[in-house]
């Protein structure tokens, strides 16, 4: 399935049908399992000039990155994001906070570390406020378990009012059920950037398999200039660009997805 066509059929969905609902989980309270308050198609905005006053607010929502928290032996640096970002008042905007880990200097992970990732992303969604929260974190096996100690602590720190949203990598939701009982509301696997794994999820996908992140809801990252597999439709596209986005990167993006395979 061509990203075009996966775009044009999320955004004529309506809002109720955007996203499946997979098994059943303990941690969201109950109505959670409710479509998103999002569009069908979000745009990630990364850390550069983003103007995108010239989207349709009603078809297409920003997920921005709004601040970047690097965890450096037992130190939580928060680094905000530096770069102006400008959209329309009527557009639905979603923060996104991206946790890094210090290669060389790598963290401790002691109890006192976590309560400071926890305390910053309050604050910063205390700052930014929005019906939805999106962390981005690539984390290793050796930091599953601080990641699921921060999801838990932010779901009971948080209003129920905010969701949670988490992007995923693809082998995540490939027979590893780690995400199954997280407390989240949306998964949102890469089919990008997938480093080792592009192969193997490639060649599921090719085959007809699909991605299972038994998430309550659960929507795809796509990028513009990576050639696509085979993926699901019917499910929220999330999409990023290595360029800045414009009405003519926007348009060409679109366009030049009818010729991938």
């Amino acid at each position: 399935m061509q990203l075009l066509q996966l775009c044009r059929r999320a955004l004529a969905l309506s809002p109720g049908l955007l996203l499946l609902t997979v098994g059943s989980v303990s941690h969201p309270p109950p109505g959670r399992a409710a479509a998103l308050p999002l569009p069908a198609l979000m745009l990630w905005a990364w850390e550069r000039p983003e103007d995108l006053r010239h989207l349709d607010a009603q078809r297409i929502g920003v997920a921005y990155l709004a601040a970047t928290l690097l965890l450096r032996q037992e130190r939580v640096v928060v680094r905000p994001r530096m770069q102006p970002l400008q959209v329309s008042p009527a557009t639905i905007v979603m923060p996104v906070i991206r946790l890094e880990i210090e290669r060389a200097t790598p963290p401790t992970l002691p109890a006192s570390q976590r309560a400071r990732v926890v305390a910053a992303i309050v604050a910063l969604s205390r700052k930014t406020p929005a019906p939805v929260l999106q962390l981005d974190f690539d984390a290793p096996v050796s930091a599953r378990a601080l990641y699921r100690a921060v999801l838990d602590d932010l779901r009971r720190v948080l209003p129920d009012t905010i969701r949670l949203s988490i992007t995923a990598l693809a082998s995540w939701c490939l027979g590893d059920s780690w995400l199954a009982d997280l407390p989240i509301d949306e998964a949102v696997p890469m089919l990008f950037r997938m480093g080792a794994d592009r192969q193997q999820v490639r060649r599921h996908l090719q085959a007809g398999g699909v991605l299972r992140c038994r998430t309550p809801h659960q929507s795809l990252g796509l990028a513009t200039d990576e050639p696509l597999p085979r993926v699901p439709s019917g499910l929220r596209v999330y999409l990023f660009s290595p360029r800045a986005w414009s009405p003519a990167t926007l348009h060409s993006a679109l366009e030049e997805a009818q010729r991938w395979p």
